[in-house]
């Protein structure tokens, strides 16, 4: 069995931070469970371009508010209760409004390994 809790997650190197947003990756591959499991936050006003070519992600917002913009598509709020799967590896952006940070939880298939972060096209790389 497998027990971790946010905050010691949080206050380890499988929290990582970048401009816009910040992960905390509870669960990683080296897991073994076949996915991977974070909390990740988009602070306040941001706004991330991802294009997950070598995964796929479901999402799940638990606070805060804001929108997913799928290139080429539409445009969709995002609040509290709101699911999201990116099952076609869709081009988006990802934005959080002005008000508050969006906390969501996301499983990713394959499982990140924990060091990946976006490159300029969006992308995360496969890690072996």
């Amino acid at each position: 069995m497998i027990v971790r809790t946010l905050e010691e997650c949080r206050q380890s190197e499988r929290r990582v931070v970048a401009q816009t947003w910040e992960s905390v990756r509870m669960l990683l591959k080296d897991d073994n469970m076949g996915f991977s499991f974070h909390v990740t936050t988009i602070f306040k006003g941001g706004e991330t371009h991802i294009h997950y070519q070598n995964h796929l992600e479901s999402v799940y917002c638990m606070s805060g508010e804001g929108e997913i913009e799928v290139m080429g598509g539409e445009t969709y709020p995002i609040k509290p209760g709101t699911l999201y799967i990116l099952d076609q590896h869709d081009e988006h952006y990802l934005r959080a409004y002005s008000g508050a940070d969006m906390v969501m939880a996301c499983v990713f298939n394959p499982p990140l390994t924990g060091t990946e972060t976006h490159d300029e096209k969006g992308v995360y790389p496969i890690i072996e």
